[in-house]
């Protein structure tokens, strides 16, 4: 993790202890800034490739899923 939250391995996100992710935890595996995460999944969530749940303007992400779609399901 490096000082702004975001997850850089896979390892680091199996370690979360929640069941969702935020975008900047991702963003760090995905080599993005957390924003456009936040507005792709306003705009356009089918996109991005892994589910999101959206709460008004928060964006949370299944941590399965998202494992599943980087490959490391298992």
């Amino acid at each position: 993790m490096d000082k702004y939250g975001a997850l850089h391995t896979i390892e680091e996100i199996r370690a979360v202890k929640k069941e969702y992710l935020t975008p900047r935890q991702v963003s760090g595996i995905l080599c993005c800034m957390p924003y456009m995460i936040n507005i792709q999944a306003r705009d356009a969530p089918e996109r991005l490739g892994f589910p999101v749940i959206k709460m008004k303007s928060r964006v949370r992400i299944p941590k399965k899923p998202f494992l599943r779609f980087l490959g490391a399901d298992s």
